[in-house]
């Protein structure tokens, strides 16, 4: 079980459903602004963010190094788009000012401790820091609930993070994911889903999904997920690499309602 706030997460309560906004904002506080307020005006229970430190985070080979999706390093991806802190902590007060819950994906300690710092409540750990046992552990300490993203990792590195999240007594959630922008649907694996269930039944299971469309996250439902996480913007005719793996309004309320 975890509970935030007035709502509690567990194998019979509805699915919990997380509007990841990423790096769709472009950086902007008033663009992550308005895809809060969409997102939450059409029922997502959360929004979710990342909180970047670009020199905690990144080693100077991410200057020379293009994802699949993008046309320029990973470090100017990340450079051109982050939401800087001090609107990170406006944009979280807006959250909550409208009921909802507000996470963020910390990736570097530093990240995380200015995150715990501004009282936030759950704490997002991404695929790609995963079985990174050390940031693991220390966030650990911080005794929030903490939901995992599972991508490129297989079940051998997800039990030493999970003996971590244990050791500490930490309400915990993981998320099958499969690290595709966006992600082939012949490579979703959704049975996945109810391996996780099998090798960790201690943990409550979601799904973070990057394909095209809410359908995979329908059939992720029917398998046992219950925290579904997707990216979020408010028009698909915006620029950046995540938005074609991105939901819009319309069909947040479509998977809100189904």
């Amino acid at each position: 079980m975890i509970k935030l706030k007035k709502r509690i997460i567990n194998n019979k309560s509805l699915p919990f459903i997380i509007a990841e906004l990423g790096i769709n904002h472009q950086g902007s506080f008033k663009i992550a602004k308005k895809m809060a307020y969409l997102a939450i005006k059409n029922g997502a229970d959360a929004i979710k963010n990342q909180t970047h430190l670009l020199d905690d985070e990144m080693i100077n080979d991410a200057k020379k190094i293009k994802p699949e999706n993008a046309n320029k390093s990973i470090y100017n991806v990340i450079k051109s788009n982050y939401l800087k802190f001090e609107d990170e902590v406006k944009l979280k007060k807006f959250v909550e000012s409208k009921g909802a819950i507000y996470l963020s994906t910390p990736f570097s300690l530093e990240a995380a401790k200015k995150l715990n710092s501004i009282k936030v409540k759950i704490f997002k750990i991404g695929s790609g820091e995963c079985n990174n046992y050390p940031l693991i552990e220390e966030i650990c300490k911080f005794r929030k609930p903490i939901i995992m993203s599972t991508g490129m990792n297989d079940l051998n590195s997800l039990k030493k993070s999970v003996k971590i999240l244990e050791k500490y007594r930490i309400n915990y959630a993981l998320m099958h994911c499969v690290s595709e922008y966006p992600a082939n649907y012949n490579h979703l694996k959704l049975d996945y889903i109810k391996k996780l269930k099998r090798n960790f039944p201690k943990a409550l299971i979601g799904y973070s999904d990057h394909s095209k469309g809410i359908i995979p996250c329908f059939s992720a439902i029917s398998k046992g997920a219950k925290i579904i996480e997707k990216h979020f913007t408010d028009t698909k005719k915006r620029n950046g690499p995540d938005i074609i793996c991105s939901m819009d309004p319309k069909e947040l309320n479509h998977l809100v309602q189904g």
